[in-house]
């Protein structure tokens, strides 16, 4: 007789889900059996990963296109999932941007828009389901935060801070669910190979020239996730990574600062 699959019977919502680290985490989710609501700004590019992995893995793959960056984005994507008559057990909140440079480099809709889509709405959608996953005692929020997660970041300041709010929200969380049967895990990727890195123009710096070769998207979405079914607190990606991040706290904050400004600056 087959083994039932995990997930059989629940259903993942993947934000960020058109590309990178959001189509390989979704994958991880359809191949243990869960359901699937894939969200995004692009419409097109969902229905082509939502067919996909229906066809792979015989789950159902729902799209809703949505811009989680506009206030209250959140809470109309929970209300189109309702009106559909679905239901969440699992958030993956992957969806996020960067820009490399000082924070005036950029538009101010730009610093701000940051804050919204990393923070603001990764907030709100833990918010909307968490109540139902602890009547239901089962399921849990994936939250994708960054090794920049770990210190300051001069030459990419607002990008640092919220994957450190994300890292601090997460553990928090995970406390405060202890007991329940509902799972939080915060991943932590360093450099990884993604559309991320060409809208934050962090491919030009000195940490990108001199890191090596950046991580692919599949395993390390594949660390976070199992990670998440295991209910680890906090999972940075990749054994260099994961060295750097624990040493950050016995470097001293000035000379930390030094440190991430210079591998922030642009390459020679």
């Amino acid at each position: 007789m087959a083994r039932r699959k995990p997930g059989v019977g629940q259903t993942a919502l993947v934000t960020g889900a058109s590309a990178g680290i959001g189509v390989d985490l979704a994958e991880c989710f359809a191949r243990d059996g869960y359901d699937l609501i894939l969200t995004a700004r692009s419409e097109g590019a969902l229905q082509d990963v939502a067919q996909r992995l229906s066809a792979a893995h015989g789950v159902r793959a729902h799209t809703i296109a949505q811009d989680l960056g506009a206030h209250g984005g959140g809470s109309a994507l929970a209300a189109a999932i309702a009106q559909r008559g679905l239901t969440v057990d699992v958030v993956v909140n992957n969806a996020g941007y960067g820009h490399a440079g000082a924070l005036t480099s950029s538009d101010l809709a730009t610093q701000l828009g940051m804050i919204d889509l990393n923070v603001r709405s990764l907030v709100e959608l833990t918010y909307l389901f968490w109540d139902r996953m602890l009547a239901n005692k089962r399921g849990g929020v994936l939250n994708v935060a960054s090794t920049a997660a770990f210190q300051p970041g001069p030459l990419m300041a607002n990008y640092y801070a919220s994957k450190a709010y994300v890292l601090s929200f997460s553990e928090a969380m995970w406390e405060e669910a202890r007991g329940t049967g509902v799972h939080v895990t915060c991943l932590c990727p360093g450099p990884t190979v993604s559309k991320f890195r060409e809208r934050a123009g962090t491919g030009k710096t000195k940490l990108a020239k001199n890191a090596g070769a950046a991580m692919p998207s599949a395993p390390v979405a594949r660390a976070g996730y199992e990670a998440w079914k295991r209910n680890r607190r906090v999972i940075v990606t990749g054994a260099r990574n994961a060295l750097q991040a624990g040493m950050v706290k016995y470097i001293p904050r000035e000379r930390l600062l030094r440190i991430v400004r210079n591998v922030q600056s642009p390459a020679d």
